[in-house]
């Protein structure tokens, strides 16, 4: 399977495989697979364990390398992932604060602000970013759909301080996912931060994004997701520009000291 596979799911099936809980039945026939054999593997791993377990009994099956089901889909054990919450702004500053490497601090601030994928970040070029118009623009890995994100003053900032040709982030574009989560797994934990991740930046940007009123059609293009409702309602070969989350959030502060201000005019009325 793990030759199948291309780019960075290559590499996590690479990593998966190498899970101990399946040299259980590593070494054992395929054929003579017993239901007991997965439910040892899946006692004995993680959560991943199970997805990947999964995911290979589906290939075998497929592939008529098994006649039948090992485990019947309605007796596999249910998958229970963690909890996966947003990265707060203090974390955030907590984590930037300390951080002495100048890419790393710039990159988790990007993050905090684009909430693109740690991928796509750390793949940006100086030639992505359009500065006559405040663009940033790039193919994300995952899908290859094209992001078009628009950005602020203070995003602008940030770029200014990186190449300005050439890979923006030249190391952390070298490393693999994993070894970046690592990183930023070694940087949390001497905070005594827990619970978050990289892929905790986009929660917290979607999670701004709601707060701030920002609509549910840029919100879902920014972070790449795909939507029923949007392709009924927009064509699906359509690039959507986005304005600058920051933007929306200080108008709705302007509007909320606003509404303060008319509260006694109102009531008088």
């Amino acid at each position: 399977m793990v030759k199948l596979k291309k780019g960075e799911t290559q590499h996590r099936w690479q990593s998966a495989i190498r899970d101990k809980a399946f040299d259980l039945i590593r070494h054992l026939p395929v054929l003579e697979t017993r239901p007991e054999n997965f439910l040892r593997v899946l006692e004995t791993g993680k959560v991943s364990t199970n997805v990947y377990l999964r995911r290979i009994h589906n290939f075998a099956l497929d592939m008529t390398w098994l006649p039948w089901p090992v485990i019947v889909k309605r007796q596999w054990p249910k998958v229970e992932f963690k909890d996966k919450r947003a990265i707060t702004w203090e974390e955030h500053q907590a984590i930037v604060a300390r951080e002495l490497n100048p890419e790393r601090k710039a990159f988790y601030h990007l993050a905090w602000h684009l909430g693109a994928s740690q991928s796509d970040l750390a793949c940006l070029e100086a030639e992505n970013i359009d500065w006559e118009h405040n663009v940033i623009s790039f193919a994300r890995k995952k899908t290859g759909s094209i992001a078009i994100m628009r950005f602020d003053d203070v995003v602008a900032e940030i770029l200014r301080d990186l190449p300005g040709s050439g890979p923006l982030f030249p190391y952390l574009r070298t490393v693999r996912s994993g070894d970046r989560a690592t990183e930023f797994h070694q940087r949390i934990a001497g905070l005594g931060i827990n619970g978050v991740s990289l892929h905790s930046y986009r929660y917290a940007w979607a999670e701004r994004a709601k707060k701030a009123g920002y609509p549910e059609r840029f919100a879902q293009e920014a972070l790449g997701h795909n939507s029923k409702a949007v392709h009924r309602a927009y064509a699906r070969h359509a690039q959507v520009e986005l304005p600058p989350l920051s933007e929306f959030e200080r108008m709705r502060s302007k509007f909320a000291e606003m509404s303060k201000t008319l509260e006694p005019v109102m009531a008088k009325a």
